[in-house]
């Protein structure tokens, strides 16, 4: 089947310029409270309000049917902005960046359209419940339609969207044998939000499980089938860049609050050669550590960010090496911001002293949320991914983790 790609050529200055600006506002409105949201542990609906008012859930939309027009390297840059301030919503921001982005990779072209005009339109926030580890979903024929029944956890923005994308094994009917992905509105008959999200960290992210039980599901509900076409499964490395910047913006925002509170300190350690923290030789080395590393992610990320766009623009004619070597470039940012971001947000604790371990600071936000999310799939095996490449020359087999 050809696939044209919405997306074409890469960001402008301009186009990049105005996104961060967007973001940025958004990041410094979530910053007031952010500790404060963290704890009360809710479903973030008033924050995706603010995201839906600000363009950004529609930054990645076709401009031909109402959205943004914006490339994926803004998308991925205003995520980042958002990781600094709020790790939880920008979790739930780029989920939506990936799910809906499935009408562009994954649905046949003569419903693309509808499903972009409807999506803009009501400024949808796309959620999941797509968790491969977690396989429990059946759509059983039923008629001219399907009932869809089973649980899945891990569901992010599927508590607090708009629509839920939901993928599923079909038993029954001309489909059988096929997983396909169906997108329901929120309030659909048989769907039951558990709000069993109680994690370390991305607290706010609404990834609590879902039940759906004899949930009717017509054909015009599914979006596409999933295969093993290369731009059809550009989705994985999408995802995988968006959580690279999302550690990275979490470091980004444990270091900037980080400086703040050690400007602030008085003093200096009894035995320090210098009058205040600020000007202590052994904080400087660590602020100069972790601004270095820092530095140097970042230019990875802007870096496979745009060649992320250069390969999406390629539509139908992406072929297995392009999208190989997409992924291997994603995996590398994955390790490095994985580890750098999570030594950031644990040892920002040396430049600001004791005093910062106070829960009312609550810096230990950061480090939650990283340690949290980089969970989500094992980074060693990234690790490996690059290894096999660079030693062999193997890719691994394609799935919606790698």
């Amino acid at each position: 089947m050809t696939r044209r790609s919405y997306w074409s050529g890469t960001a402008s200055a301009s186009e990049l310029q105005h996104w961060r600006a967007v973001a940025e506002d958004v990041a410094a409105n979530l910053a007031v409270d952010a500790l404060e949201r963290d704890r009360r542990n809710e479903d973030p609906s008033a924050e995706l309000d603010l995201l839906r008012q600000s363009g950004l859930v529609d930054l990645l939309h076709p401009a031909e049917f109402g959205g943004g027009g914006g490339h994926w390297e803004s998308a991925l840059v205003a995520v980042r902005i958002l990781s600094r301030a709020d790790a939880s919503v920008a979790q739930v921001l780029a989920y939506h960046y990936i799910n809906s982005s499935n009408i562009g990779f994954a649905a046949d072209p003569d419903v693309q359209a509808d499903w972009y005009r409807r999506t803009v339109e009501g400024h949808w926030v796309w959620g999941d419940s797509v968790n491969p580890v977690d396989p429990d979903l059946v759509l059983t024929a039923d008629g001219d339609g399907y009932r869809l029944n089973g649980l899945k956890r891990f569901s992010t923005g599927a508590s607090a969207g708009d629509v839920v994308l939901a993928a599923a094994l079909v038993q029954g009917g001309e489909r059988d044998g096929q997983v396909v992905f169906a997108v329901l509105d929120h309030d659909r008959s048989g769907i039951t939000y558990l709000g069993d999200w109680d994690a370390l960290g991305q607290r706010l992210s609404a990834s609590g499980s879902v039940r759906f039980s004899g949930v009717p599901v017509a054909e015009a509900d599914i979006l596409g089938t999933l295969s093993d076409d290369p731009f059809a499964n550009l989705i994985t490395p999408g995802i995988q860049l968006a959580f690279g910047n999302i550690y990275l913006g979490v470091a980004e925002g444990a270091l900037a609050r980080g400086l703040e509170l050690t400007r602030a300190r008085k003093n200096a350690w009894f035995l320090s050669p210098a009058e205040t923290y600020r000007d202590d030789p052994f904080i400087q080395r660590v602020v100069g550590e972790f601004s270095s590393q820092l530095a140097a992610v970042e230019a990875l990320a802007d870096k496979t960010n745009r060649g992320f766009d250069e390969v999406v623009a390629l539509g139908s004619a992406t072929t297995a090496a392009d999208r190989g070597a997409i992924e291997i470039a994603v995996a590398k940012l994955k390790v490095v911001s994985t580890e750098v971001g999570i030594e950031v947000a644990n040892r920002i604790f040396e430049i600001t002293g004791s005093s910062s371990a106070k829960s009312e600071i609550g810096l230990d936000l950061f480090w939650r949320n990283i340690r949290t999310h980089s969970l989500h799939d094992p980074v060693d095996y990234k690790k490996l991914e690059v290894g096999a490449w660079e030693l062999n020359g193997q890719l691994q087999p394609i799935s919606l983790y790698t």
